[in-house]
């Protein structure tokens, strides 16, 4: 997959797991071999759910802030959200630390949504008076 994005499987069910430090924002390093994982999944047979995990001390803290001011390289959130609307399959965000932005919006995409108890989920982009990139609206 990548250095960022790993699938392994238990059974049926396969987590990808994002490990992009420190906040696993999502950059195209992890937006391009996401997609790719989904897309893979989605048309394998053998896997009967998702789980979209990350690793470290966060899931997804939201966009790659690097990258503002430039051109979005594809794949951008919606695409990867789009995808994650044609599987079939449960899907499940498996969310620890924070969730904001894009993070959120991700989440959002899958179909269920389970968060530790300390989680906190937001979309501060709002404050600014910036609509979610996303579309979570």
């Amino acid at each position: 997959m990548s250095n960022f994005v790993s699938v392994t499987r238990d059974g049926g069910v396969a987590v990808v797991t994002i490990d992009y430090p420190p906040v696993n924002a999502l950059s195209f390093h992890v937006r391009e071999p996401l997609m790719q994982a989904l897309v893979s999944l989605r048309d394998e047979s053998d896997v009967a759910g998702i789980v979209i995990a990350c690793a470290g001390r966060t899931f997804v803290a939201g966009a790659d802030i690097t990258e503002f001011g430039k051109p979005v390289q594809q794949p951008d959130l919606r695409a990867i959200i789009a995808v994650l609307e044609t599987i079939a399959k449960p899907t499940v965000a498996a969310i620890h630390g924070t969730a904001l932005g894009g993070g959120l919006e991700l989440a959002l995409g899958c179909h269920f949504r389970v968060a530790d108890a300390g989680a906190r989920l937001g979309l501060p982009e709002v404050k600014l008076g910036l609509l979610p990139g996303g579309g979570g609206t």
